[in-house]
C-alpha cells in the first residue's frame, strides 16, 4: 500500500507528498476517515488528489493511502431500480446504516453482495466462449433480462456451468484455456474513464422513436445519436427529460442528475417510481437506473458522475439493449471541472473554465453510438446521450454550449418567450436543427410513410414564410397582406397550436404514434391546400378562415389510438362539403 502525507488542503483539492510511486487517476483514501478521492495531478512525488466527500477538518501531517486502481464502477445484477451517488455508492444503503444525512468516510459496497440472484445458462458445458459472449441471465425485474456476459480480456472453453441461485460473487461458470481455468462470477469491475470495447460502430440511420411530435417530425434523433437541450431557467428542461426517459424506444434509462438543485432531483426521485412504463405497465423504475448528485453534494463527485452514468450505460448496451441516458446538467459538470482547474492554479481558458473543456465534453459524448458489441455474433446495441444544458441567461454564446454545439449532431433550443406563452415543449423550430435527418430519410420512407420527408418539409417551409410575414405584420398590420399570405399565417398558426405545441400531462397527447403524426400533418396541409384552391375560385378569406372544421383539426391530437383513421376520413369529409358551401356563399 503507496502511503503519503498531506501538504495542503483547498476545498476538495488535497495535495499529498511521498506518493511516487501511485498513478494517475489511482483511488485514493485521505486520513483516518478513510476519505475517498482520486489522484488528478502527479508532480514528481506531489499528487494532486480531488476528495468525493467533505473535507473539512483535514489539515497537513494526515495519511494518504492509494489502493493502485483506478475509479471504476461495479457492474452486475442489482443496478436497475437503485439511486447512486456521483461514485456509485447506493443511497438507499447509505442511508440504513447513516440515517438520513451522507457520512464522511462511509463505505457501502455497491451491489448487495448477500442477496442471491436466480441464474440460467444460456450455454452449455464445451461451448467455446470470448470476450462479451452472454454465457447466462439473471431476471432482475419484469422489465430487464440482465445477461452475464464473459468479461473483457477472457475467453476459453466452458468446462462447467451450472444453474441455482447465486450472489454476485459466487462462481456461476469455469472457463478452460491452455490447460489453465478462470472463474467467471456475476459482476465484473470496469474503471469509469475508459470507454468499453466494441467491434465496430453503426451508421446511425435508424429513428429513436420519442412520441414528441416536435423532435421526431422536425429535429430527430437516431440510435446511437447524441443531442443537447440548452434552455435558460423554467423553459422545460426537465420535463422534455422526463417525457424522453417515459416515451422514448429505450429499453434502458439512465438518469444522471448531475449538478442540480435538490428539490428538483427530489421530483425526479419521487416521480420515477409512480410513472408507469408504457411498456410494461409497472414501475418506470424497473428499467431505470439513477445517478443523483445535487448542487449541495461534493463538487468532485459531481465530476465523475457523468463517467459513472455512461459506463453503466455502455454496460446494458453490450448486452444489445438500446440504452438511452440522460444528463442534466453538463454545464453544472463543467462548474465542477472550472473550480477544480482553479484549485489546481491552470491557465484558464474562456469565461475561466480549463482549455481542455471541449476534449473532455467530446471523450463524454462520443462513447454514445450504435454499436456491433464485443462477442462472436453479429449483436446490435445502441447508447443514445441526450444532455441538458443550463446556459447563464440562456444566453447559448457562452462556452460550454458552443463547445457542446460543436459535437453534437441534435439542437433542441428551448425558448424563453415560447415557455412564457404556455407553449411546450418550447423548442424553437427557427434555430433548433438536427444533422440526422437526411440519413433517416429511408427510415421514415420505410416505417411511418413515402412521403413524410416531403410534409416535414412543408411544415418548415410555413413556418419561416409565418417569421418573415410577422415582420410585415408588425410593421404595417395584417391589412397589407394578400388572402395567400393571411392563409398561411392562419395555417402556421395552427402547426404551432395543433401539432407542435404537446401536452405531457393528458394521457392521450403525451405521446404520438409515427402514424398519428403523418395524419395530423395530412389533415393540416390538407386544410391549406383546399383553401388555396378555394382562393384561386374566388372565395372569401374570412368565410375559408372560420370553416369550423379547423377547430376539429385542432381536437385531432386528443383522438385515441383506434379512432384515427376514421377521424381523418371525417374531417376529409367535413373539409370537402365546408369548402363547397364557402365558394357557394362567396358567390352569393
Amino acid at each position: 500500500m503507496i502511503s503519503g502525507i498531506i501538504t495542503k488542503v483547498a476545498g476538495p483539492l488535497v495535495i499529498a507528498e511521498g506518493m511516487r510511486s501511485a498513478n494517475m487517476f489511482d483511488v485514493v483514501r485521505v486520513s483516518r476517515e478513510r476519505l475517498i478521492g482520486e489522484i488528478i495531478e502527479m508532480h514528481g512525488d506531489r499528487a494532486s488528489i480531488q476528495v468525493y466527500e467533505e473535507t473539512s477538518g483535514l489539515g497537513p501531517g494526515e495519511v494518504v493511502e492509494s489502493t493502485g486502481v483506478p475509479l471504476s464502477v461495479e457492474l452486475g445484477p442489482g443496478l436497475i431500480g437503485s439511486i447512486y451517488d456521483g461514485i456509485q455508492r447506493p443511497l438507499e444503503a447509505i442511508m440504513k446504516v447513516a440515517g438520513s444525512n451522507l457520512t464522511r468516510g462511509v463505505e457501502v459496497p455497491s451491489l448487495d453482495h448477500s442477496k442471491k440472484w436466480h441464474f440460467t445458462p444460456t450455454v452449455k458445458a464445451g461451448t467455446t466462449v470470448q470476450a462479451g459472449d452472454v454465457i447466462g441471465s439473471v431476471h432482475e425485474t419484469s422489465a430487464v433480462l440482465h445477461k452475464i456476459m464473459v468479461p473483457n480480456k477472457m475467453s476459453g472453453t466452458v468446462k462447467q456451468i451450472k444453474e441455482g441461485d447465486f450472489t454476485i460473487d459466487d462462481t456461476v461458470a469455469v472457463l478452460e484455456k491452455d490447460g489453465k481455468t478462470q472463474d467467471v462470477t456475476m459482476a465484473v469491475k470496469w474503471p469509469v474513464r475508459i470507454g468499453r470495447p466494441y467491434q465496430r460502430k453503426l451508421s446511425p440511420d435508424i429513428l429513436l422513436t420519442t412520441g414528441q411530435r416536435t423532435i421526431d417530425t422536425l429535429f430527430p434523433i437516431a440510435k446511437g445519436g447524441v443531442a443537447a437541450v440548452p434552455g435558460p431557467f423554467g423553459s422545460g428542461k426537465t420535463v422534455v427529460q422526463h417525457q424522453l426517459a417515459k416515451w422514448a424506444a429505450a429499453d434502458i434509462i439512465v438518469y444522471i442528475g448531475c449538478g442540480e438543485r435538490g428539490n428538483e432531483m427530489t421530483d425526479v426521485l419521487n416521480e420515477f417510481p409512480e410513472l408507469k412504463d408504457p411498456r410494461t405497465g409497472s414501475s418506470l423504475m424497473e428499467r431505470t437506473v439513477l445517478i443523483a448528485n445535487t448542487s449541495d453534494m461534493p463538487v468532485a463527485a459531481r465530476e465523475a458522475s457523468i463517467y459513472t452514468g455512461i459506463t453503466i450505460a455502455e454496460y446494458f448496451r453490450d448486452m444489445g439493449y438500446t440504452v438511452a441516458l440522460m444528463a442534466d446538467s453538463t454545464s453544472r459538470w463543467a462548474e465542477a471541472l472550472r473550480e477544480m482547474s482553479g484549485r489546481l492554479e491552470e491557465m484558464p481558458g474562456e469565461e475561466g473554465y480549463p482549455a481542455y473543456l471541449g476534449s473532455r465534453l467530446a471523450q463524454f459524448y462520443e462513447r454514445a453510438g450504435r454499436v456491433i458489441v464485443n462477442g462472436s455474433g453479429e449483436v446490435e446495441g445502441a447508447l443514445s446521450v441526450i444532455g441538458a444544458v443550463s446556459p447563464p441567461g440562456g444566453d447559448i454564446s457562452e462556452p460550454v454550449s458552443q463547445a457542446t454545439l460543436r459535437i453534437v449532431k441534435v439542437f433542441w433550443g428551448l425558448d424563453a418567450n415560447l415557455a412564457y406563452k404556455r407553449h411546450f415543449p418550447a423548442i424553437n423550430w427557427l434555430t433548433s436543427y438536427s444533422l440526422y435527418t437526411d440519413q433517416l430519410s429511408k427510415w421514415f420512407a420505410k416505417n411511418a410513410s413515402e412521403d413524410f420527408m416531403e410534409l416535414r418539409g412543408r411544415l418548415m417551409a410555413l413556418l419561416q414564410d409565418e417569421a418573415e410575414l410577422q415582420e410585415i405584420v408588425n410593421l404595417v398590420g395584417m391589412d397589407a397582406l394578400s388572402s395567400g399570405d393571411r392563409l398561411k399565417l392562419e395555417t402556421a398558426r395552427s402547426i404551432r397550436e395543433d401539432y407542435l405545441h404537446q401536452n405531457a400531462f393528458d394521457p392521450t397527447d403525451t405521446y404520438t404514434s409515427l402514424k398519428k403524426q403523418v395524419l395530423m400533418m395530412r389533415a393540416i396541409l390538407l386544410c391549406y391546400d383546399s383553401s388555396l384552391e378555394a382562393l384561386k375560385k374566388g372565395a372569401d378569406i374570412e368565410l375559408l378562415m372560420g370553416m369550423s372544421v379547423r377547430e376539429r383539426i385542432g381536437r385531432y391530437k386528443y383522438e385515441k389510438e383506434a379512432n384515427i383513421d376514421s377521424e381523418f376520413e371525417s374531417i376529409e369529409a367535413i373539409l370537402k362539403n365546408q369548402i363547397e358551401d364557402v365558394l357557394e356563399r362567396s358567390e352569393d
